[in-house]
């Protein structure tokens, strides 16, 4: 095992010194606040990013009525029949909004040709686990039903998102899968947090990772699932660790991308395996020179960039 972890790739140079002059790590003690003002910090020149048509709503389903998305459309052509991704930020579920992800959500329209809808979910510690829950499923059900009205295409609905977001998006699939409501085309996984455990390998490799380490994942966890132990792993909610709805069968087919610098590494590792295993398409993506959270970085380092594209070109071949 030392020998594997010594011999692996360092981290992308670029990006390791991008990290090491801009820290994104903080502890609980720190405040959430203080969490959310540093991931502001990562702010893209408006020169930059596509100019695409963009409008803000406040949408509804049952009794969930006030939740903010952010819909883009990859062209200013109108269409009737393009495929639509509904994008799950991330953020440990305590950080993050439309405007954070605002680049992130463009590149998913513009990489898949698909009209994105992004979610503004309610964020802990003011709204712990199951609010944010609640809310995504509210959303992709809003969207199952308007998809035709913002010009999508009803029978090629997605869900992808990033760390936090990609555990959401993840029990979206199992909750569509499960209640028959929609059936989805495809998932888009980067980097997500499946398990809650804390004793697989990468977590000790990673521990001091660049963006998420031991420090940042306590406070995550303290701030999303006060209360809760997840000293057995496998005794929590589904909605929370999806390795343990126990059924992966039927699910849509994914890409799940990972980070060897990641302590959320060995997360994808077994949740590709999990779906494969099911007989569930899922390609796995292990990037060996970048740390997670790397799509952030896709506009300015080319080693994101690279990883980025081999999984919106994944997404756009399930849809297109």
């Amino acid at each position: 095992m030392t020998e594997s972890t010594t011999a692996r790739p360092q981290i992308d140079p670029t990006l390791k010194a991008l990290v090491d002059t801009f820290p994104m790590t903080f502890t609980a003690a720190d405040g959430v606040e203080t969490a959310r003002a540093k991931l502001r910090q990562l702010k893209m020149p408006e020169e930059m990013l596509p100019d695409l048509r963009i409008e803000n709503r406040t949408i509804g389903y049952g009794e969930l009525t006030d939740i903010p998305v952010r819909i883009y459309w990859p062209s200013a052509v109108e269409h009737s029949d393009l495929p639509v991704v509904v994008f799950y930020h991330g953020g440990g579920f305590a950080l993050g909004d439309l405007d954070t992800h605002d680049p992130v959500a463009r590149a998913h329209a513009v990489g898949a040709d698909a009209i994105v809808v992004s979610v503004d979910y309610r964020l802990a510690p003011e709204h712990p686990f199951p609010a944010g829950v609640d809310d995504c499923w509210a959303a992709l059900r809003w969207v199952g039903e308007n998809a035709a009205e913002l010009g999508g295409d009803p029978n090629r609905i997605a869900v992808a998102g990033d760390s936090a977001g990609a555990n959401l998006a993840a029990v979206m699939a199992h909750l569509a899968r499960d209640t028959n409501a929609l059936e989805l085309a495809f998932q888009l996984l980067w980097y997500p947090t499946i398990t809650a455990d804390m004793s697989l390998p990468s977590f000790t490799e990673n521990a001091d990772a660049p963006i998420l380490d031991r420090d940042v994942i306590d406070a995550f966890l303290s701030w999303y699932i006060p209360g809760i132990d997840i000293s057995d792993p496998k005794a929590l909610p589904p909605a929370l660790a999806p390795s343990n709805y126990g059924n992966f069968a039927g699910l849509p087919p994914a890409f799940i991308g990972s980070a060897e610098h990641d302590p959320l590494r060995d997360d994808a590792a077994l949740y590709a395996s999990l779906l494969n295993s099911s007989g569930v398409s899922a390609e796995l993506s292990n990037e060996p020179t970048l740390v997670h959270g790397y799509v952030s970085f896709a506009m300015i380092i080319p080693a994101a960039a690279e990883a980025t594209n081999r999984g919106l070109a994944a997404l756009k071949a399930a849809l297109q």
